[in-house]
Formats: C-alpha cells, sequence, structure tokens
C-alpha cells in the first residue's frame, strides 16, 4: 500500500472512529468506538505502535485529574452530600424556580473555575438532579442543562477549569498570575452572556412555582469528610496551578486520600465507589488522543501549521478570530478534546504565532462545545451521569438550547480578547 492511500485509509478510520464516539450507534458506549479505532490504525498498520504508545502516554496528566474528579464525585454520592447540598439550595430558593435556576447557575461558576468543568459535569449533575427532586420539579431539564452549559462557558477562568486547557498549553501553560490578565474578562463576558440567553431559552418552564418546604437530610460524618476533601482538593488545584505545577497527579492523590478518609469514618466498602466511577471515561480519552496521532503521523497536522503560519501572516488579529470561530465548529464536529489536540500540534508546530491566536483557539476550544451534546469531554461526563439518574436529553433539545446561547457568548468572548489584547 503506498503512503499516500495509507494515509487516506487512517484518515478515514480516525473520521469513523469520532462519529462513533458523537453518533453512538447502536447505543455502545463512546469508549467502544474510540478504542476500536485506534486498534484498527495499529493493528493494519496505519499507525507504528510506538506512535499509539506515545499518544497513550501524552493522556497521562489527563487521565489522572479525571480520575480524582471521578473519585471525589462518587464519595460525594454515596455520602449523602449531593442529597444535603439539594436541600439547602431549595430552601434558598423560597419557592422561586427563578431564583433557584440562578443559585444552581451561581454553584456551577464555581465548581467550575475552581474543580474544572468536568467536575461540574460529574459532580454537580447528580447534585441538581436531587434539588429537582426535593424542589418537586416538573421538568428538571432546565437546571440540569446549566450543568452543561457553565462548564463549558466557565472552563478558561483558571488554566485547571478544563482539562482542554493543560492539552492547548501543555509543558507551556502560564502560571496563575499570567493567565487571569489574558483570560479573566473573556471568561466574564462568556458566563454572563451564556447565563442570560440560557435563562431566556428556558423562561417558560421556569413560570411556576417549587417547594417551599422540603426536609433536610442528617449529613454523616462521612459525607462532612467529602466535603472537606472537595475543598481541600480546590484548594491544592489553586496552589499547584500557581506554580505551574501539573495537575494530574494533584488530583488523584487528593481524590484517593478523601475516598480512604471516608470510608475509614464510615467504615464502608471501596467496592462501592469503584463500581459506581464511569470508567470508560479513561479508554475513551486515550483512544481519542491516538486518534490524533494517527491525524499527525499522517501529515495533516503539519498542513495545518503551514496554514496556520500562512493566515496569521496576511491576516494577523482576523486569522486569530477566524481560528477561534473554525475550532469551535470542529469541537462540534469531532469533540473540543481532538480538536484541541490536533489544534495545539499545529501551533506548536506553527512557532511564530502571536499570543492572541492561541487564547482565540482556547476560547473556542472551551466555549464552542455548547452546541453540540458531544461537543465536549463534560457535556458527555454529563450525559452519563444524567443517564444513571435515569434522566434524558436528546441531541435536538441540547442543538436547540445552544444554536441560542453558543453563538452570541462565543463572539462577546473573542471580542473581549481582541479588546483586550
Amino acid at each position: 500500500m503506498s503512503p499516500d492511500i495509507a494515509n487516506a485509509v487512517a484518515l478515514t478510520v480516525a473520521a469513523l472512529a469520532t462519529a462513533g464516539v458523537i453518533v453512538r450507534p447502536r447505543g455502545l458506549p463512546e469508549a467502544v468506538w474510540a478504542v476500536g479505532g485506534a486498534v484498527m490504525l495499529v493493528a493494519f498498520g496505519l499507525l507504528p505502535w510506538r506512535a499509539a504508545v506515545a499518544g497513550v502516554t501524552a493522556g497521562l496528566d489527563v487521565y489522572l485529574f479525571l480520575l480524582g474528579m471521578m473519585l471525589l464525585s462518587e464519595v460525594a454520592r454515596e455520602t449523602g452530600l449531593f442529597d444535603w447540598l439539594a436541600a439547602i439550595a431549595t430552601a434558598h430558593a423560597r419557592g422561586s424556580a427563578p431564583r433557584l435556576f440562578l443559585l444552581i447557575y451561581g454553584v456551577g461558576t464555581v465548581v467550575t473555575v475552581f474543580l474544572s468543568n468536568d467536575a461540574t459535569a460529574v459532580v454537580l449533575t447528580p447534585a441538581v438532579a436531587a434539588a429537582a427532586r426535593s424542589a418537586r420539579v416538573k421538568n428538571p431539564v432546565p437546571y440540569l442543562l446549566i450543568c452543561a452549559f457553565v462548564a463549558n462557558a466557565a472552563s478558561f477562568v483558571l488554566p485547571i477549569s478544563n482539562p482542554a486547557n493543560l492539552v492547548l498549553y501543555g509543558r507551556n501553560m502560564p502560571p496563575l498570575l499570567e493567565w487571569l490578565p489574558l483570560y479573566l474578562l473573556p471568561s466574564a463576558a462568556a458566563i454572563v452572556a451564556t447565563f442570560l440567553l440560557l435563562r431566556w431559552s428556558v423562561r417558560r418552564e421556569l413560570a411556576g412555582e417549587v417547594a417551599r418546604e422540603v426536609p433536610r437530610p442528617h449529613l454523616s460524618l462521612g459525607g462532612r469528610a467529602a466535603g472537606i476533601g472537595i475543598v481541600v482538593t480546590a484548594i491544592v488545584l489553586m496552589t499547584v496551578s500557581a506554580f505551574d505545577i501539573p495537575l494530574g497527579a494533584p488530583t488523584a492523590i487528593a481524590g484517593i486520600v478523601t475516598v480512604l478518609f471516608t470510608l475509614l469514618i464510615e467504615g464502608a466498602s471501596p467496592l462501592r465507589i469503584v463500581r459506581g466511577i464511569s470508567w470508560g471515561v479513561l479508554p475513551l480519552v486515550a483512544g481519542l488522543f491516538v486518534l490524533v496521532q494517527a491525524l499527525d503521523h499522517a501529515g495533516v497536522i503539519a498542513a495545518l501549521a503551514r496554514e496556520i503560519e500562512g493566515a496569521a501572516h496576511l491576516w494577523h488579529d482576523g486569522a486569530a478570530i477566524g481560528s477561534g470561530l473554525v475550532i469551535a465548529l470542529a469541537s462540534n464536529l469531532m469533540n473540543n478534546l481532538p480538536a484541541g489536540l490536533v489544534a495545539a500540534s499545529a501551533m506548536q508546530s506553527a512557532h511564530t504565532l502571536p499570543e492572541l491566536f492561541r487564547r482565540a483557539v482556547l476560547i473556542g476550544v472551551d466555549v464552542g462545545p455548547n452546541l453540540s451534546v458531544t461537543g465536549s469531554l463534560a457535556t458527555i461526563l454529563w450525559l452519563a451521569a444524567l443517564r444513571r439518574e435515569g434522566i434524558k436529553v436528546s441531541a435536538g433539545t441540547f442543538l436547540r438550547t445552544g444554536i441560542v446561547v453558543m453563538p452570541p457568548a462565543l463572539l462577546l468572548a473573542l471580542g473581549t480578547a481582541w479588546l483586550t489584547r
């Protein structure tokens, strides 16, 4: 097989595998398609096995980060922390559906900023579902949509707010005090715009009242330990981010320590926690890393780097903003993790790009996925959390809301980044 034909076949396999992740034919898990595509590439000699191994190992920091977050979420759910928080949120809403909506959005913003968008999808979604049950809400979907939309909109306030930020910057992640001047104002624009547009799009569903009085469950010592563990994890992540230390290992260690400490207090078996974790997320991410390696091996990333450099030379700021819009669309078509990996590799190969280029691409990768239900890893985790709660949100429902919410928020964030360049 000639190199050109082999590259074409490899790209076809990668495209079909990515489509499988998004569409989930026959309801098979996303990981089946990502891993299946990666295995096919190696088995048919379309990608050297060493390159595949390099792709898998490149995601180590992301795997550890996700593991820590999933451990924290599961121990909080098992100890009743979510139900306790849900009762508090419902009580503070005082019978007002719009006030409950605002409270959940505010909490989602804080969780995303200090614990990551994946934590919002994994940790907050069960809590919001519990709050909707406590408040006897007829339709919980508007409140649950918050968990998906704010998870992406607020995911670039800090470097730790999104694993995609780790992917885009790699070893060149700016320290916290350098990051904030670059992204704080664009983040604020995205958060506010997303809230206003999302609130408007679900205004009819928020017309009624919610329950005023709900019983507050007793919070066990284990639940308190889980809550303390989550707070300590946020502090740890803020600290290591300030010193430009990779986030994966500290997150995993914090999650493991919190689980062990909580189980020790409650005298419970760890099997419940282990069984409750969505382990398929880790091979899914590994498979996506391998698919990106296939694109690199086929010369796609080098070609993209040349195009980016040419556009930057001709169009300057316009090319940067345009790249942010293109990567936002690509994130919805192929998921923002592989899109971010491709963009990061292309920008590293290009070398001579202005900082606005990277800022625009990161904003596109973070905010852009709010159009498609599988546009980001956070929304995939959100869907998995909804399935565990017995709740279904269709791709059409998400798209109808996303069309209203995402484009204005993205344009406003990109415009703010351009004004503050």
